[in-house]
């Protein structure tokens, strides 16, 4: 029988809360949930993880270590009070808010794993069981109805740090995607990094970060998408369906290089030479959705030719709205972009070029033109709960948002993984850790799929 518990093969030393500073003006705050938001209200967690690779005893781990991420995590928010509050949901009527009151927190677990060599093998590219990262993933805490006050509190933000013994360290996010995007998200992690690497952590200013904006008044919304979206979804659920374990998934990473990439281009190139919109981010996608869709006979999938197959990707809008939103904005400000085409079309020889032109296609029409990156907007909800059980594969991250210069003070993380595509048939994207101007590319699959995608994957590479 499926459990919705994850595996623990980690020893929990503390649980802690850890709040903005009491003085130095964390006061409270209330934001309205715009309809970029609202999207994101039944979607699962996202989870991270970013791997460091340093000796480090238990005892430095205790005494050192720890003291300094509370308090440069506390000094963070300060400046990111969103992740301390909750998402406040009325329990009779009425749209939700996020809500920080001075005295609210985020849920911290301090962990050591009982195996300091799963961190070798956690941290590789070859195929490894998905449980067994969900020891160092942090858990929201379960949300709260208050009835005196008639909302539910539902927490939005969770860490935890975990050592693996004379190894290395593992820092784990969780956080409900309704709160913000990766672009908010990362630019908290890189705040806080930043501030641990300072002296004196209450030095984190506009002076040398760009802080996070939170007036909601510079999404416009003249078609009313907030009333439509909120129409559409299910308010008598708020909260995601639990992962069931096993997952029976394993976890494997893949890289392109830059000479890769350009390989990958002439080749489209030279089968569909009027295209114009060939980014690495359109090859690469293009790349690993038809891998994907090509390694399904092998792993004895029987799929219909004619069955549709649904590529979806959220794409960064603060710079592509008009107006524009700034930078800094903190909460979601993405707009999606979605092509079809069938299994059949996609299996062939000259899938790749297809898949090329139709992703090229909508990010140089739709997603790069402000005219058309809201076109349909109001069909969002229900066109993608309507993706449930379809053969669609989708994008967490991107390459813009580079994790892997994120410091805090124990040199760049050895490994980055992005949990949370356990659930669906999605990749992480992101910079290689190694190779400049290389992407790497992460994959949850069941075991017989992954081994008949990584012989696609390579042999479509030695054209």
């Amino acid at each position: 029988m499926a459990s919705t518990e994850p595996p623990r093969a980690v020893t929990i030393h503390e649980h802690c809360r850890i709040a903005p500073p009491s003085h130095g003006g964390a006061e409270q705050l209330s934001l309205p949930l715009v309809f970029f938001d609202m999207v994101w209200l039944h979607f699962h967690p996202i989870q991270r993880l970013l791997f460091y690779q340093i000796p480090c005893s238990n005892q430095h781990f205790m005494e050192t270590l720890i003291p300094n991420i509370k308090k440069s995590l506390s000094q963070t928010l300060k400046h990111f009070r969103p992740l301390a509050g909750n998402l406040i949901y009325p329990l009779k009527s009425g749209k939700p808010e996020f809500r920080y009151i001075p005295g609210d927190s985020v849920s911290v677990a301090i962990a050591e794993s009982n195996e300091a060599s799963d961190f070798h093998y956690l941290t590789g590219d070859d195929p490894r069981d998905a449980d067994r990262f969900y020891d160092l993933v942090p858990v929201l805490p379960p949300p709260e109805n208050d009835s005196v006050s008639g909302f539910k509190r539902i927490p939005v933000f969770a860490v935890q740090i975990t050592l693996f013994r004379d190894t290395g360290i593992c820092l784990g996010f969780t956080n409900h995607h309704a709160v913000g995007d990766a672009s908010s998200i990362v630019g908290f992690i890189k705040a806080w990094s930043s501030v641990s690497m300072l002296e004196a952590a209450s030095e984190l200013s506009a002076a040398n970060f760009p802080l996070p904006f939170y007036d909601r008044s510079v999404v416009k919304d003249p078609s009313g998408l907030e009333n439509t979206f909120w129409s559409q979804i299910n308010i008598s659920r708020i909260e995601s369906l639990p992962l069931n374990f096993p997952t029976n998934k394993v976890r494997a990473t893949y890289t392109l290089s830059k000479n890769d990439i350009k390989k990958l281009k002439k080749l489209v190139q030279a089968k569909k030479p009027g295209l114009v919109h060939l980014s690495s981010f359109t090859i690469t996608a293009a790349y690993v959705w038809t891998c994907l869709v090509k390694s399904a006979a092998e792993a004895g999938e029987e799929v219909d030719d004619n069955e549709p197959a649904y590529f979806v990707f959220a794409v960064d809008a603060r710079q592509r709205l008009d107006p524009p939103v700034p930078a800094a904005y903190f909460g979601n400000c993405v707009a999606f972009g979605m092509t079809e085409s069938t299994h059949g079309q996609l299996k062939v020889e000259n899938g790749f070029s297809v898949a090329v032109e139709l992703i090229g296609e909508v990010i140089s029409k739709r997603v790069n033109n402000k005219d058309g990156i809201l076109r349909d907007a109001e069909s969002w909800v229900s066109k993608f709960a309507g993706l449930v059980r379809k053969r669609a594969m989708g994008v967490a991250g991107s390459p813009r948002f580079d994790l892997y210069d994120t410091e805090f003070g124990w040199g760049k993380p050895k490994k980055y993984e992005v949990v949370s595509i356990d659930p669906s048939e999605s990749m992480s994207l992101c910079k290689s850790r190694e190779l400049e101007n290389g992407l790497e590319i992460g994959l949850s699959l069941p075991e017989k799929k992954m081994s008949s995608f990584a012989a696609v994957f390579s042999a479509g590479l030695k054209i």
